[in-house]
């Protein structure tokens, strides 16, 4: 099999378990060196990925505010953080399956954060198993998996905006969400937190490296351009409060960086 069959197939698999096996599978495959990479034929698109029947996806708007100071409140939350990793599975792969002709270096990156994630919906599944529920009993929405169609037709775009903007995103909210878990109590999901937080900072690390390369290959100034593609795409995405320590680690500038304040700024 090669490399592109292999995502296809993780991307396309319905059930977590059998998409979390794929996953951890191909993953092992690429490190082996027993998945070649064949770009002779282009990728078919994928309007949908495999899912399960449930979780019921719905605008966001429909979904209910999650108190993280009663058990209820917690397990939503919760499912709503293990659906954003099982769809940032599906996000991972399709970086790999969807561009051809890069590096074998984003290959390899794209694989690892597609494992990473898998690692990380398995830990949020089995600690909502723990408190009495499990995947599919919560309504969910469907914005990660639609901006990877939105950005499907260039690298440069889908490197900008799903890892820099969405899962940014992550990295500013997280600290916050960890103090209010500890004060609940809820020291174990605390601790999940600190693990996705740690790793989600290298994954939008890959992001700012292959947004820059892409801009060189294209004589790109990449401020200038990741400015404009939020505007284009993504206009007033751009929220306080900013996790600059981490963001910094994650690959952004001191130019980018102001540039997000001020734009945070405007926003509030």
């Amino acid at each position: 099999m090669d490399l592109f069959q292999c995502a296809r197939q993780c991307i396309e698999a319905p059930q977590p378990d059998q998409k979390l096996a794929l996953t951890r599978a191909g993953a092992r495959a690429w490190r082996d060196g027993t998945l070649s990479l064949d770009v002779a034929a282009g990728p078919v698109p994928i309007s949908t990925p495999g899912r399960p029947q449930q979780p019921e996806l719905v605008r966001p708007a429909k979904l209910a505010r999650r108190k993280l100071s009663n058990p209820a409140g917690r397990a939503a939350f919760l499912h709503a953080l293990a659906h954003i990793e099982f769809n940032a599975i599906n996000l991972a792969w399709d970086a790999v399956y969807r561009f051809r002709g890069m590096p074998q270096a984003f290959y390899s990156d794209w694989i690892g954060v597609a494992e990473e994630e898998a690692q990380h919906f398995g830990m949020l599944r089995q600690r909502l198993r723990d408190v009495g529920h499990d995947y599919g009993d919560f309504p969910a929405h469907d914005g990660l998996w639609e901006m990877a169609v939105k950005t499907a037709h260039d690298v440069l775009v889908r490197m900008a905006l799903v890892p820099r903007v969405l899962e940014a995103r992550g990295l500013d909210v997280t600290p916050a969400m960890i103090q209010r878990l500890q004060q609940a109590g809820d020291t174990e999901t605390a601790g999940l937190l600190k693990v996705i937080l740690r790793d989600e900072i290298g994954h939008v690390a890959h992001g700012s490296r292959w947004f820059r390369f892409v801009c060189r290959q294209r004589g790109l100034e990449p401020v200038v351009t990741f400015q404009r593609l939020l505007g284009e795409y993504l206009p007033g995405s751009i929220r306080s409060p900013l996790n600059t320590e981490a963001r910094k680690q994650a690959g952004f500038g001191e130019d980018e960086m102001e540039l997000l304040q001020r734009m945070a700024q405007e926003k509030a």
